[in-house]
Parts: C-alpha cells; sequence; structure tokens
C-alpha cells in the first residue's frame, strides 16, 4: 500500500510542478480593446419662439392705388443644429426643400456660418429660393457638432419676395408650406 501512496503522490506532484512550468508569467502582457464609434446623422430646428411661424404681405401702408404690395419682414429666429459622425471620408450635407410653392412668392433660404460646436462644421450655400425638390443648403459636412439650442448651430434666414416678372402669378390666399430638412450623405 506504501507504494501505491508513494506512486500516487509521485504523480500528484509531478502534475503541479509540470502544469506550473507553462503558467509562468512574463515581462509583457496584452489584450484587445474594440472601440466602436456609430455613423451618426442627427438635425434639429431650434428656435427661442415657435418653429412654425406666419409671413404676411401687406396693402400699401398709405392706401394709396398704384403701389405694390409690401413684403414681409424677413425671418431669422431658426437656428439649424446637428451632430454627425461621417463613415470614411464621405461628407454629409443638409438638404431643403418645401412641400409646395406659392404662386408669385419667392421664398429665399440662406444658412449662416456655424460658429459654435467643434469639428469640421458644412459649408452653407450662397442664398437659393426653395423648390419641391431637395437643393443642398449645407456641404461638406465631416464628424461635428454645433451644439444645441437657439444660437447655436447655423442662423436661418427666410425672405420673401413678390418678383415683378411674377406679380401676375399672385393670388390672394393663405398656403401652408412645410420646409423639410434632411441630413444624409452627399
Amino acid at each position: 500500500m506504501k507504494n501505491k501512496t508513494t506512486l500516487i503522490s509521485s504523480l500528484f506532484v509531478f502534475a503541479l510542478i509540470g502544469s506550473s512550468a507553462y503558467a509562468q508569467d512574463t515581462n509583457t502582457d496584452s489584450h484587445q480593446i474594440t472601440v466602436v464609434v456609430p455613423d451618426v446623422a442627427l438635425l434639429d430646428l431650434e428656435t427661442s419662439a415657435t418653429k412654425d411661424f406666419t409671413a404676411t404681405f401687406t396693402k400699401p401702408a398709405t392706401d394709396e392705388a398704384g403701389n405694390k404690395i409690401l413684403t414681409p419682414a424677413a425671418n431669422s429666429t431658426l437656428w439649424l443644429n446637428y451632430t454627425t459622425i461621417i463613415t470614411g471620408s464621405t461628407p454629409k450635407k443638409v438638404s431643403v426643400k418645401a412641400s409646395a410653392l406659392v404662386d408669385g412668392v419667392d421664398i429665399q433660404i440662406l444658412a449662416g456660418a456655424a460658429t459654435t460646436g467643434s469639428g469640421t462644421k458644412g459649408t452653407p450655400s450662397a442664398a437659393f429660393n426653395l423648390l419641391t425638390t431637395d437643393v443642398s443648403l449645407i456641404s461638406n459636412i465631416g464628424s461635428a457638432y454645433t451644439a444645441s439650442g437657439p444660437s447655436n448651430g447655423h442662423q436661418i434666414t427666410y425672405s420673401f419676395l413678390a418678383d415683378d416678372s411674377k406679380y401676375a402669378d399672385l393670388r390672394a390666399s393663405s398656403t401652408a408650406v412645410t420646409v423639410t430638412y434632411t441630413l444624409a450623405n452627399q
């Protein structure tokens, strides 16, 4: 029995010594960290008032026959905010379109440069008349954020014009126009 116990003890000690030889530490070690950054495209219109507004043309102030109607004042109460992370080197853009056009009236839009936030904020286009198809308002947006809220991001200015060349198309009416902004890959 002694030989059997000694043999088992010897095997157990040998197993411990053998396994510890493979578990020794060295002066270096490593592991892997996977960092995931998502593709982001978030857009918002901000204002300290309400997003919806009315632009009213008015009759001449003097009620004098023969004078042109007066255009509404420009509206600069909206601010375009966004957060973007691009995929690869493909920039993003903000496009804008109107749900309808108003006969005889041009609705012009202009985005100012973003002065808040950080990253590769986009480049606004020159002022243009809204159309019922998407037109690029801000291009070459990289990974960036404008900061959130009114007075942050790109200030949006709407101007209204009843140009003489389209004056004959004017009709007394009240037309609701929905303006849609889309942030997507360029």
